[in-house]
Parts: C-alpha cells; sequence; structure tokens
C-alpha cells in the first residue's frame, strides 16, 4: 500500500490515507507529500475525493470503508487501482508461493541497470532502487509483485507473467491446493494476448499450469533440469555464495556469481534473466548486472555483527521459507549455533501448516517462538492455536525450542545466551525485527 502511494503521488496524485500505528512509513509517506493519520475514524473520508483504495487487509466494517460506502465514493482493493496502473504500462508481474519481493525488486534493478526506465512496485524497500516503488518512462515496462491471496492477481493482466512456485498458503480463504493452482492457471490465462509465461519448469504445481496451457500462451521454464529453456549448470559454492553456468536452450550464456545467498536465488536468478530477456534487455548487459543486486529489505538481511555475533533478520513465514533461508545462512556464515527468533504469522496459517512448521526448523540449533502475530484472522481462531503448540511440536522433532512471549524476555534470553560465533536471526512477516534492534542496540 505505501509503495502504491508513492507511485500514485509520482504520478501527480494527491494522497490521503491512514494506518493503525505510526511508523516509519507512515513518517516517509508524510515527508513525501501524504496527508496519513493515525486510526481508521469515519473522518478521515473528506470529499471530494476520486477513490478509495483498500489493502486486502481492510474489511467492510471497518469506519472508513463504511464512510466512502455511505458517502458514495469509488472503492478499490489494492490489486484493482494495481491493474488500473499496469493497464498504462507494458506490465511484468511476478507471482507464486515464496521470492516475489526479492525476484521483482532483482528485475527491476537489472532493468534499469541495462539501460531501460521500468516503472516498479514491490512488497519491500529496494534500497540500490531507492525504495519500494518508482516511476520510469511511459513507454517502459512496469515490474510488479503479484499476490495471489483473495485471488488478487486476477486484476492483472501483464505482457510477461513470471510463476516462481505454488504452495498450499492463505489456507483461510482458498479451500486446498488444488484450487490455488486453478487461480494461478486463470491468472496466467489471463496475461495479454501475445504475453509469454516465464514459469519454474521443475515445480510439480506451476507444470501442471503449463500443461493447462496447452498452446494458449508461449511458455518460457528455467530450472536446474536441462530440460528448461534457462537453466544452470556446474554451480559450486564459493565463500557461502553461488557461482554458475546459465545456458538458454542448451547454449551457453555465460557463467555468474549472484550476491544473495541460498540455492533458492539460483532460481529467483534465473527467472529474472529470462524476464529480463524476454523484456528485449541485452542478454550480455542482463548476465553483467545480475551479480550486482544485493537484495531487499527483510530478506535474510545483515542487521550487524558486534562483538563476534552477526544479527540477520528475514521475512521467511512458511515452512518452505524457513527452511531456504536457515540453509542459506549456515551455508553464508557457518555459524557456532543458529539462534532463530521466530514470529508465526496468522493463526490460521500456523494451524493449517502445523506439521511442517514444526519440522522446518531443523537446521536451527535454538528456536525460540512468541505468540503468534495476529493479522485478517476471525477472532475465534485464536482458541484453535497457540504458540505454545508449535514449540511442542518443534521440540517433538527432536529441536530445542522455547516459548517467550513478550520481545523484552526473548532479548533479555540472547543477552544472557549467545556466544561470540553465534548467529541470530528474527524472522517472520510480522514486527519480529524489533528484537533485532534492541538486541544489537544492546550489544553495541
Amino acid at each position: 500500500m505505501s509503495g502504491l502511494a508513492k507511485l500514485l503521488m509520482q504520478n501527480g496524485a494527491v494522497v490521503t490515507g491512514s494506518d493503525q500505528e505510526d511508523s516509519f512509513v507512515v513518517r516517509e509517506l508524510r515527508r513525501l507529500g501524504a496527508d496519513v493519520r493515525v486510526g481508521h475514524s469515519a473522518d478521515n473520508i473528506e470529499l471530494p475525493l476520486d477513490a478509495v483504495v483498500v489493502s486486502a487487509a481492510i474489511k467492510e466494517d471497518n469506519p472508513e470503508f463504511a464512510a466512502a460506502r455511505q458517502k458514495g465514493c469509488r472503492v478499490y482493493k489494492y490489486a484493482e487501482m494495481l491493474g488500473e496502473i499496469m493497464g498504462r504500462y507494458r506490465g511484468v508481474a511476478v507471482c507464486g508461493t515464496h521470492g516475489k519481493s526479492t525476484t521483482s525488486g532483482w528485475l527491476g534493478y537489472v532493468l534499469r541497470e541495462c539501460g531501460g526506465e521500468p516503472s516498479f512496485i514491490v512488497g519491500a524497500d529496494v534500497p540500490q532502487l531507492g525504495g519500494s516503488s518508482g516511476v520510469g518512462t511511459a513507454s517502459g515496462y512496469f515490474v510488479a509483485e503479484a499476490c495471489e491471496y483473495d485471488r488478487s492477481f486476477l486484476n492483472l493482466h501483464p505482457e510477461i507473467c513470471v510463476i516462481l512456485n505454488i504452495e498450499q498458503d492463505h489456507l483461510d480463504y482458498y479451500r486446498d491446493e488444488a484450487e490455488i493452482v486453478d487461480a494461478f492457471t486463470e491468472f496466467a490465462l489471463g496475461a495479454g494476448e501475445t504475453g509469454t509465461i516465464i514459469a519454474n519448469g521443475e515445480d510439480a504445481n506451476v507444470k501442471t499450469v503449463i500443461e493447462r496451457l496447452g498452446e494458449e500462451k508461449n511458455c518460457v521454464t528455467f530450472g536446474f533440469d536441462e530440460g528448461c529453456n534457462f537453466y544452470a549448470a556446474n554451480i559450486k559454492l564459493v565463500d557461502g555464495l553461488y557461482e554458475f553456468d546459465v545456458y538458454h536452450d542448451g547454449f551457453m550464456l555465460g557463467r555468474v556469481g549472484i550476491s544473495l545467498p541460498g540455492e533458492h536465488n539460483i532460481l529467483n536468478a534465473l527467472a529474472v534473466i529470462a524476464a529480463a530477456v524476454t523484456a528485449e534487455a541485452d542478454v550480455k548487459d542482463v548476465l553483467g548486472h545480475i551479480g550486482g543486486f544485493t537484495g531487499i529489505d527483510r530478506r535474510l538481511m545483515l542487521k550487524g555483527q558486534v562483538g563476534g555475533v552477526t544479527i540477520l533478520d528475514d521475512y521467511a513465514h512458511h515452512p518452505t521459507e524457513i527452511r531456504a533461508s536457515l540453509k542459506a545462512i549456515r551455508q553464508r556464515y557457518s555459524p557456532n549455533r543458529l539462534w532463530c527468533v521466530f514470529q508465526p504469522h496468522q493463526y490460521s496459517r500456523t494451524r493449517f501448516l502445523l506439521d511442517d512448521f514444526a519440522e522446518s526448523f531443523k537446521l536451527a540449533d535454538i528456536t525460540i517462538v512468541p505468540e503468534i502475530y495476529f493479522v485478517r484472522d476471525a477472532a475465534e481462531s485464536k482458541d484453535e492455536i497457540n504458540a505454545g503448540v508449535l514449540v511442542e511440536r518443534i521440540v517433538s522433532e527432536g529441536c530445542q525450542a522455547r516459548f517467550i512471549d513478550d520481545f523484552s524476555g526473548i532479548v533479555e534470553h540472547l543477552k544472557a545466551n549467545v556466544r561470540p560465533g553465534d548467529v541470530v536471526v528474527t524472522m517472520g512477516a510480522g514486527d519480529i525485527w524489533k528484537v533485532a534492534d534492541e538486541y544489537i542496540q544492546w550489544l553495541r
């Protein structure tokens, strides 16, 4: 939402808004000229205005939403407004259960470094692009992260559609995995008539989507397998980061090294290369700049190294992401002990994926879990699961874990027990990053 607000302001719009609490994001929007208020109130809807834009988390009983309806305002969901903007550009939409933000930011960076002037909107700050959104030329590409929750990505009709992976998630909205695959298929079918689908050729669910598309869409695949159009070979781990040869339809394009840790980022890099080449960027320039991207906010982000202790912050909030991040941390930093401070995100997600969550922390030496971050859930969902149940299941998998409810208690535990040579990662989609900040401040 903040990225969209910035994009609209850069296009000359007057923007007002509200959020539940003050934050750096709110203060930054105010600095740029937006009138952002703290707290939701019907008084915030002041006529005249052209439209009200709401996030997927806002329900119709929200006082501002209700006031907008009562006053006859046109109401857009976030994705509907994003679709309106994308329709004015050559759209590139990046979707998938994991890796959307990193891949979107990476693609925007590569296109810019290759001489293009893309517009972009990403679900996190991209330091090398100056923020989470930006306006390029009217004739350029528009790169956007496309989310499957609430089928919101169906509002987008891009020229290039990137599908990274498809797994079970958002089961508070979708009935099951099959329904999620159906939604991704509908999204791919909604790409422009002459559009291209850039798809993970090794993900089972993505392959199902490709098969359903048949001859209707031009599909370009990426992966580790030589059967993919773009694939990686001769992969080597050097100082915790990967180098590999890039092939296109059996022809070697060149060798690259990436600056983001983790095997999963090889796949993200291949998706970026395939999309950039499809977007008419020079392939040599693409390969020359792919390794220059240093990442986005809260994705295996190095917060500090103080007194022999390394502190990271990561957005992982799904079992697959947790496993990938912990593996990447071990490869990159070789810690004596790896401490994972994980804040579960949503009661419903924790309940539906409990067994997978319990198994996903095996690469951590010690896992600390506060209470679940409450967002978008029904109030009764709190009665069905809690963080203590998750900790018990993690311990049953033979792992060391403990429940510490409040952030100050977690920081005190880290102060008393972390030693030089250890790595501490705060992990989750909520506000667990505050633990990393407070702990670093104490260390310094």
